[in-house]
C-alpha cells in the first residue's frame, strides 16, 4: 500500500501580511484589516496585533480597547487575489494535485511529483519560493493525509514546517486536544467533554457505534481520525460555490429608501467580484438581519445566469420590496450569487479559490528520482 505524501500550505496572517508587504509603514506594527467603526469586526490581524489578544471576528471596539494604536486598513480584495494566484502558480509547478481551500491555504498531494523530491524538501522549497517570489510567509504541514497535514501546519506557526511521519501519526493524533479535530466547534467540544473526551486518546476509546449515536455520520470520521485515518483525496479545481458581500450599518435603518441605497452599495461590491472572478450564477439571495438579530433570506433562481449589474440589482430590489421593515429596523443587508453556470472558468486557478467574501458583519463599504521510503516523507 502506497503511503501518501500530503502537504498543507497555510499563509501566515495572509490579508494583514499583504498589507504590510505593500506598505512599509505598516511593517512591525499592530494592524487589522477591516473597519474601525463600532459596529464592525476585525477581518484579519497581524501577528503584532495578535500579541494584544486581537483576532479575526473580534468586534473592532474590543480590538481598539486592547490596542488603542491599532492600525485599521480597508480590505483590498484584488491584491489578495493577485497574491493568491501567484502562490497557486508556484504550487502547481510541483503537482497537478493542488486543492485550494481558500485564498490562503491549499493541499498538495506530492506522492508522485514533477520534481521527484521528498515531501519535506518540497515543503521547504515552497516556503522559500513564496517568501522570495511573492514576499509573504507560509507555514507548512507534511504527513500521510489531509487531516494530519492541516493540523501540522498550525504547529509551527508562524513560518513553520512541521512533519508527522507515518510511524508517528497515531501517537500524534492521540496527543491532540479534541478542539483540534476536524468538525469540532464549540458545541461539539462541549458534547465531547460531556462524554469524557478531551484528547485524541480519549476519542480513540469510544466505539464507532457510540460516536455515530452521538454525532451521526460525522462520528464515522471521528472514529477514523482518532486512528490517524483520513481517506479523503486531494481534489484539484474545487469550484467556488458562491460570491457575495454584506454590510452592517453603524445605525439600524428603517426607511426603505435608505435600505435601497445600502443594497445598491452591496450589489456593486458583489458585481465587481463577479466580474473579476468570472463567476456568473443563476441564484441570487438577499439576506436581512434585523435589530433583534433575527435573520431572513429571499432567493430567486432564473433560467440563465445574471449577466449584468442592472439585472442583478433589479432582482435584488424586488426581493427587498417583499421584506417587511415596518416593525423592526434593519442591522445588516447582504447579497450572494450562487448556482454557477458554465464550465469555461472551471479550469482557472480562481475557480479553485472558493472566494468566500461573505465575511459576517465586517461593515465595509467598499485558503524522476528515487521513491522515498514510507518514513522518508
Amino acid at each position: 500500500m502506497t503511503v501518501r505524501k500530503i502537504i498543507h500550505i497555510d499563509m501566515d496572517a495572509f490579508y494583514a501580511s499583504v498589507e504590510q508587504r505593500d506598505n512599509p509603514a505598516f511593517r512591525g506594527r499592530p494592524l487589522a484589516v477591516g473597519s474601525s467603526n463600532m459596529r464592525s469586526v476585525v477581518a484579519a490581524a497581524s501577528y503584532e496585533a495578535r500579541r494584544y489578544g486581537i483576532r479575526s471576528s473580534m468586534p473592532s471596539k474590543t480590538a481598539l480597547r486592547r490596542c488603542p494604536h491599532l492600525i485599521f486598513v480597508p480590505p483590498r480584495f484584488n491584491a489578495y487575489i493577485e497574491a493568491s494566484e501567484a502562490i497557486m502558480r508556484i504550487l502547481l509547478e510541483y503537482t497537478e494535485l493542488v486543492e485550494p481551500l481558500s485564498l490562503d491555504e491549499a493541499f498538495l498531494d506530492v506522492t508522485s511529483n514533477s520534481r521527484g523530491m521528498p515531501a519535506v524538501d518540497i515543503a521547504g522549497e515552497l516556503k522559500a519560493r513564496i517568501r522570495r517570489e511573492v514576499g509573504l510567509i507560509a507555514s507548512a504541514g507534511v504527513s500521510i493525509n489531509k487531516f494530519i497535514a492541516k493540523i501540522a501546519s498550525d504547529c509551527g506557526k508562524p513560518d513553520g514546517l512541521f512533519v508527522v511521519l507515518p510511524k508517528q501519526a497515531e501517537r500524534f493524533v492521540e496527543g491532540l486536544k479534541i478542539e483540534q479535530f476536524y468538525c469540532v466547534g464549540k458545541a461539539t467540544t462541549l458534547k465531547m467533554h460531556a462524554l469524557g473526551v478531551r484528547t485524541g486518546a480519549d476519542l480513540k476509546r469510544l466505539s464507532q457505534e457510540e460516536l455515530v449515536r452521538n454525532f451521526g455520520r460525522t462520528g464515522l470520521a471521528f472514529y477514523d481520525n482518532a486512528r490517524a485515518i483520513d481517506k479523503r483525496e486531494v481534489t484539484p479545481g474545487r469550484l467556488r460555490k458562491s460570491v457575495g458581500a454584506e454590510n452592517t450599518f453603524e445605525i439600524d435603518l428603517a426607511k426603505s429608501e435608505s435600505l435601497t441605497l445600502e443594497l445598491c452599495n452591496v450589489a456593486r461590491r458583489v458585481w465587481d467580484r463577479i466580474a473579476a472572478e468570472q463567476f456568473y450564477g443563476r441564484t441570487l439571495t438577499l439576506k436581512v438581519k434585523y435589530e433583534d438579530f433575527t435573520i431572513i433570506t429571499r432567493s430567486k433562481t432564473i433560467a440563465a445566469p445574471f449577466d449584468s449589474f442592472d439585472m442583478m440589482l433589479d432582482t435584488a430590489k424586488e426581493m427587498l420590496e417583499n421584506v417587511d421593515t415596518s416593525l423592526k429596523k434593519v442591522r445588516l443587508i447582504g447579497l450572494t450569487m450562487s448556482n454557477e453556470v458554465g464550465a469555461a472558468s472551471a479550469k482557472s486557478i480562481k475557480d479553485g479559490m472558493q472566494l468566500e467574501i461573505i465575511f459576517e458583519e465586517w461593515g465595509w463599504n467598499d485558503k524522476g528520482g528515487d521513491i522515498p521510503e514510507p518514513d522518508d516523507i
